[in-house]
């Protein structure tokens, strides 16, 4: 009587392993890659909503506003993105006065700390270039 061997051998085990964590070796810096694009979309939403308030309160009282409560933002806490990637500053461009330009900035934290901020000035000035497609 022969005796059947059923399930796999060690070795076999640990090809099936090693073959796993070269996938995912590879894999893993193109997701971190993907989610950080993808949460960068959600700033660049965020800033374009926010100057499209800025916009409406310029056709009112011809002047832009730091202050993002006049804008209808609850200011109790600090304007974020929906998933607080980034938080929405407002000032002036540069040398100019706040009545003529208005900068926004999306300052980016948690997860997204290290992938830098974006800004984007009423005069459509968007930096860096390279996060917004």
């Amino acid at each position: 009587m022969n005796k059947v061997n059923k399930g796999f051998s060690l070795i076999e085990l640990m090809i099936v392993v090693s073959i796993i964590g070269i996938l995912a070796s590879i894999m893993m810096p193109s997701y971190h890659q993907y989610a950080t694009e993808s949460r960068r979309g959600e700033g660049a939403a965020m800033l374009m909503n926010v100057m499209q308030q800025q916009e409406r309160y310029y056709t009112e009282m011809l002047r832009y506003t730091a202050n993002l409560a006049d804008l209808g933002f609850d200011t109790t806490s600090p304007v974020e993105s929906e998933s607080g990637n980034y938080r929405i500053q407002a000032g002036p461009c540069g040398s100019d006065p706040l009545e003529r330009c208005v900068q926004l900035t999306a300052v980016s934290q948690g997860l997204q700390a290290a992938d830098g901020n974006m800004t984007l000035d009423s005069r459509g000035v968007r930096t860096p270039k390279s996060h917004w497609r």
